[in-house]
């Protein structure tokens, strides 16, 4: 227990034995969070962002978001190695970057989908995928000049025909 003065006050001593307690206890809380956070640490940038300053980069993980050029998706013939090229589209400033994965893709992974590539920058400036490292966006279904047109959707919106009145204690008709 801590040493008490006449006056019933810890001790000079005792006050910084607690005051060096606390201070390590929040300290190494702080290097605990610190040290967990640093792994999982990723960069999210657009095409532009990354080719603006490649060599920055280079030693982070990335997730890069962007558009797969169109006609730019290359497999080599039997195994699962892609090559395609990833860009950014207006309003951000025209960049491209190429990229490799060696995976399955996802099935909405085609020529002009909007993508989340997660890797790293080669020294050829070539975005290193990591496995499982492809997110391809869905496209939307729906579509603003269509709507209303739909003979199914249309029939599903249209008001029904109103019930007749039930009195009270009797069956409703089916």
């Amino acid at each position: 227990m801590a040493q008490v003065a006449d006056g019933g006050a810890p001790t000079r001593g005792a006050a910084w034995k607690i005051v060096l307690s606390v201070v390590a206890v929040t300290g190494a809380i702080v290097f605990l969070m610190v040290g967990s956070m640093k792994p999982g640490l990723e960069y999210y940038k657009h095409v532009d962002e990354v080719m603006a300053a490649p060599d920055t980069l280079r030693s982070k993980r990335l997730q890069v978001h962007g558009n797969v050029v169109k006609d730019s998706i290359e497999q080599a013939r039997g195994t699962l190695q892609y090559r395609f090229k990833i860009e950014s589209r207006a309003p951000r400033a025209a960049a491209v970057i190429s990229a490799t994965y060696a995976g399955l893709v996802p099935d909405t992974f085609k020529s002009g989908a909007e993508v989340v590539a997660k890797g790293t920058i080669g020294p050829d400036n070539v975005l290193q995928i990591v496995p499982d490292g492809i997110m391809a966006k869905c496209p939307s279904k729906y579509d603003a000049s269509k709507a209303g047109t739909d003979p199914a959707a249309t029939a599903a919106r249209a008001p029904t025909a109103a019930a007749a009145p039930v009195a009270p204690g009797a069956a409703p008709r089916l």
